[in-house]
């Protein structure tokens, strides 16, 4: 019995995490669209090194696969969404920071998501540029997912080290 409230917490406590991740990035996106809306301007911020300037991504990561066809922007969905599952099950064998990494990639991936399902694009806004190189624009789901993935790329090397005999 005590095992199943343990089993539970877990479930519960991920499923905040996860939440809390997704909030933060629907929070900005909104913050930012509505900025846009309210004032008819898609520079919000410019610096020397970031700008803030929404921009509407209807690839995937970093405007790769960005696509006019119907047909192939929903078939990159279900296979993101497939993504999500998987992540979703690899959660069960995973602990310590690696389940923590899932968590950020999940909670990313789960809010990039959204909206391409809502909006049929996902907004980016931001944007860190030297001089004339800009980087690709992109938002906090994006960093959540690429900090979750450095994470478990850093483990697999680091602490998996597997030796041939």
């Amino acid at each position: 019995m005590a095992k199943l409230n343990i089993f539970k917490n877990k479930i519960f406590v991920s499923c905040l995490i996860i939440f809390i991740f997704f909030l933060i990035d629907r929070i900005t996106k909104e913050l930012v669209i509505r900025y846009v809306e309210n004032n008819f301007d898609y520079e919000i911020f410019t610096s020397n090194y970031l700008n803030i300037i929404l921009t509407w991504n209807d690839g995937i990561a970093f405007g790769l696969l960005s696509q006019n066809d119907s047909l192939i922007y929903n078939l990159i969905s279900l296979l993101i969404f497939t993504i999500i599952l998987v992540l979703v099950w690899m959660l069960k064998s995973n602990y310590g920071i690696s389940f923590f990494a899932l968590l950020l990639i999940i909670g990313g991936a789960v809010g990039n998501f959204y909206d391409r399902i809502v909006n049929k694009s996902v907004p980016d806004f931001i944007d860190f540029h030297v001089g004339e190189f800009h980087w690709f624009v992109f938002n906090f789901a994006d960093v959540f997912i690429s900090i979750g993935v450095i994470i478990m790329i850093f483990i697999e090397i680091f602490f998996n080290i597997k030796y041939n005999e």
